[in-house]
């Protein structure tokens, strides 16, 4: 597929057979190398019924399951737009949370130890059932689909500033838990407060490099500091939603006169009784992934009070898998559109009214997690951000999981890593293995991309000290 240079870090798809809008990739040459699949899937993107703009993709750009991971997509809800779970995706409100600590890595450094032990002992994670907390019914779990990270503060799990630092202050707004399926809450009540596992992870870091001072002392953050970064989503009720949804839109398109290229793909309008259902049963998914990063907050925090000494203050919790009904300009217009951004995560603009009032002045904070051995960063929104104001959610996959636990060893990763400085606490070598971080991109190329395309701009840089994988 040819791609059109059109500025520093951004490329061109002119619209070709059923395409109804462009395909703009924010990237460089070499974070596209071994793209062709997925710039086929922005192509697909782009024939969406009420799609407007461009199919959008992020710099760590990476197949996946009808979008690609790092597109992003709004179609325009009035002119019949359509919302699809595939730009979402399964692991629904999948995100990142990150937390300071009242210490530095000087003063943390003989606690260490302590400290991975004891997450390596509480922290829940794997494919299987295990959380922090235990829903005493469905009606409890109800209530978390509904009230998200603000339940969980109700209950003792965390404090009320958590939730001012919180997307959405901490729920989504227009859960409809009627939409969830028996399957969904099955697999949701055994997991409440818990890593999951692939790439989800619990990491002790530092903050190596403050890039944007005073954007950083208002996040609460400065060089020197310990921090925790928790990157999870919805586990098996978030995959189940989905995979109900898609089904169910798979076999209602035809009512609506839609085709589609790729099948997982499938949509219907927004304001279609499918649509509505959908977005009902994302949100409700959503507040699961907002509990389960609360719940995991509030067990790192009691491990740094018992065998460190510290505190830990929620820097910023913000989402990378969903669709969100936003307001924005297009063609002079102000239009109310389904923004899909699915590996990509919202970048607010300083100013914006959706920001809590200490950060408006700042922009909305942007966390990118990194690959164990490698660096993670803290970005903000700009103005004038492009594809609805969204950013790059990572490094982006290059390597199966397969292919990258043939390319190293376990015991092999683990023994590099902890003689890089990385104190490492798998579940399984097997799984250690498989999100080496050679089976990635380089997230500081990455990150370059994104702030060189307008997307967002560096606050801080932050190195690991220690991993609990799943």
């Amino acid at each position: 597929m040819e791609l059109v240079a059109q500025g520093p870090y951004r490329f061109g798809i002119e619209r070709h057979g059923p395409m109804r809008v462009p395909g703009v990739v924010f990237a460089s040459r070499e974070l596209l190398r071994d793209a062709r699949q997925s710039l086929e899937q922005v192509a697909n993107v782009a024939t969406l019924p009420g799609i407007v703009g461009a199919s959008y993709a992020m710099p760590d750009i990476h197949w996946g399951y009808g979008f690609p991971i790092g597109g992003v997509a709004a179609t325009d809800v009035a002119a019949g737009g359509v919302v699809s779970p595939g730009g979402v995706g399964f692991d629904i409100s999948c995100g990142v949370r990150l937390l300071a600590a009242d210490c530095d890595a000087q003063q943390l450094a003989a606690a260490l130890p302590d400290v991975m032990d004891d997450l390596d002992r509480v922290i829940p994670r794997g494919a299987g059932p295990g959380g922090v907390w235990h829903p005493r019914g469905e009606g409890e779990l109800e209530r978390i689909l509904e009230g998200g990270a603000r339940y969980a503060v109700e209950r003792g799990y965390g404090e009320e500033r958590d939730l001012t630092r919180c997307e959405d202050g901490g729920a989504v707004a227009d859960a409809d838990v009627s939409q969830v399926s028996a399957r969904a809450r099955e697999r949701g009540l055994g997991q409440v407060g818990s890593l999951g596992s692939a790439n989800h992870f619990l990491e002790v870091q530092q903050v190596a490099q403050v890039r944007d001072a005073a954007a950083a002392e208002a996040f609460g953050i400065r060089e020197g500091q310990v921090c925790v970064m928790i990157h999870c989503g919805s586990r098996g009720l978030g995959h189940q939603i989905c995979t109900d949804h898609v089904r169910a839109m798979d076999q209602a398109m035809a009512r609506y006169g839609i085709t589609v290229p790729d099948r997982q793909l499938a949509c219907t309008p927004v304001d279609s009784p499918e649509g509505r259902a959908y977005l009902g049963a994302m949100a409700a998914a959503a507040n699961y992934g907002r509990a389960n990063r609360q719940l995991l907050a509030h067990a790192a925090r009691q491990v740094f009070r018992r065998a460190a000494g510290a505190r830990l203050t929620l820097v910023y919790d913000v989402s990378h898998n969903l669709a969100k009904i936003e307001t924005h300009q297009v063609d002079g217009d102000r239009r109310r559109l389904c923004v899909h951004r699915k590996g990509a995560t919202r970048a607010f603009p300083p100013g914006h009214p959706e920001l809590p009032p200490d950060l408006r002045e700042f922009g909305q904070p942007v966390l990118i997690p990194g690959t164990m051995g490698t660096a993670s960063y803290v970005l903000v929104g700009v103005a004038g951000g492009d594809a609805f104001f969204s950013t790059c959610h990572g490094a982006g996959r290059v390597m199966s999981r397969h292919r990258a636990a043939r390319a190293v060893t376990g015991a092999e990763l683990r023994d590099r890593l902890e003689r890089a400085g990385t104190a490492v606490r798998p579940l399984s070598l097997r799984g250690l293995a498989e999100e080496a971080p050679e089976a990635y991109k380089d997230v500081d190329a990455v990150v370059a991309a994104s702030e060189g395309a307008g997307l967002c701009r560096g606050v801080a840089r932050l190195v690991p000290l220690g991993v609990v994988k799943g």
